[in-house]
């Protein structure tokens, strides 16, 4: 019985260290042959292979345009300095200096990282106008932007923590 409970305890341990784990290639991309931080190729992969390879709650939010609850991702009160990049395919998409505390429930940036970063396409769904972030190497749904941000830009980026992972810096 001693030995079943130190196996338990150990398996909890090494569960909940691969749910805390920044790394890239962690238990969330394993199996995934298109995630990659340093490949820019423009990924053309159909949703049917997406559902396969992704766990389910990141392809409802990356590939069905869905939202996670807000004030629940887990970076909405992240304020480690680093870079946030797709979850779905690895791409770097915003860096920690640029996000700011918007209280409106989701992680939120007033910048993206740059040219190949993300990409806008013009969201009319649910009776609203508005613009939807994607990302710019495998088109995953990652969030809205709205012209009420902080200055420099006056941007703020609403994105879901679900479609982004988090590197510190070292």
């Amino acid at each position: 019985m001693r030995f079943l409970s130190i196996l338990i305890i150990a398996g909890s341990i090494t569960l909940s260290a691969a749910c805390q784990s920044n790394n890239p290639m962690d238990a969330t991309h394993k199996g995934n042959p298109h995630y990659s931080r340093t490949d820019k190729t423009k990924l053309k992969v159909s949703n049917e292979e997406w559902k396969k390879i992704l766990p389910r709650e990141v392809y409802d939010v990356a590939r069905e345009k869905g939202t996670e609850w807000a004030h629940t991702g887990k970076y909405n009160k992240t304020n480690d300095k680093g870079m946030y990049y797709c979850a779905v395919c690895g791409n770097p998409l915003f860096r920690s200096d640029a996000k700011f505390a918007s209280s409106c429930g989701w992680p939120s940036f007033y910048e993206a990282l740059g040219e190949g970063s993300v990409r806008y396409e013009d969201d009319n769904t649910h009776g609203m106008k508005r613009t939807e972030v994607l990302c710019d190497r495998c088109d995953s749904h990652l969030g809205h932007i709205f012209d009420d941000g902080p200055p420099p830009t006056g941007q703020r980026f609403c994105m879901n923590s679900i479609v982004l992972d988090f590197e510190p810096d070292k």
